[in-house]
């Protein structure tokens, strides 16, 4: 009994302790997560908050150096959570991992803050070099299911990565990224209040492009077969 009572108050203790140091990535839960529904519920059963404080422990472990332990953390965090770190990546406040199977985090990589990641998204590198591999995420960007960002290159601030996209280069701030590989349709002058977590109903700059296109072709058309007319001779719509 005497245990058990030991044990209970252990939980308790860790959970008090989760929420004051961890009250940021807490609140980022309820904030982005309309499933959430109590603090106990999100400290025991996000997988995401869970491998945030596996990270910042074994990123703590491993800029004192210490060998081996600071891989096996997140070996272990993996294993539960389904969502791989690297140790030596840095990541900022505010990060929420939503699901989180298949996340992937480089060695190199670096997180600002209130990061929006959705399951299946890797921040990965391009081949076997050394030294910088890994993307830089500015703060309060959103990036989609599935979306891969790789290399060293740096995403802006308040930007949004559509699901699926690939991002092989640098995007710039207040941005969308959609497709394979990623095309930008810049938003200027426009801020959001919050954070947009919208990464599926986003511009297309191919199609906007095509459909620009398909304008002009109409516009001609229309002006070959007026120039006919005015001939004589048939006004037929020219084949495309």
């Amino acid at each position: 009994m005497t245990a058990l009572w030991w044990t209970l108050g252990i939980l308790a203790a860790a959970v008090v302790v989760i929420r004051v140091a961890f009250a940021r990535e807490i609140a980022a839960c309820f904030e982005r997560d309309p499933a959430a529904r109590n603090g106990l519920e999100v400290i025991l059963a996000y997988s995401g908050l869970h491998v945030v404080i596996a990270h910042r422990i074994a990123h703590g472990l491993h800029r004192l150096r210490v060998p081996v332990l600071p891989r096996l953390i997140m070996t272990w965090a993996r294993v539960f959570t389904g969502v791989e770190i690297h140790p030596a990546a840095r990541i900022g406040r505010g990060l929420f991992i939503d699901h989180g199977m298949g996340v992937v985090i480089g060695e190199t990589a670096v997180l600002g803050d209130d990061v929006t990641l959705f399951q299946g998204v890797t921040l990965g590198g391009t081949g076997k070099e050394r030294g910088k591999r890994h993307p830089n995420i500015g703060s309060r960007v959103v990036i989609g299911a599935g979306a891969k960002v790789l290399g060293n290159i740096t995403v802006g601030e308040h930007s949004i990565i559509g699901a699926n996209a690939v991002v092989i280069r640098d995007v710039p701030d207040h941005s969308t990224v959609v497709g394979v590989p990623g095309r930008i349709a810049k938003i200027k002058d426009r801020h959001f209040q919050g954070i947009n977590l919208d990464h599926t109903h986003l511009p297309d700059p191919l199609a906007e492009r095509l459909e620009l296109l398909q304008h002009e072709i109409d516009a001609i058309e229309h002006q070959v077969r007026a120039h006919r007319q005015e001939q004589g001779g048939p006004a037929k719509r020219q084949s495309p």
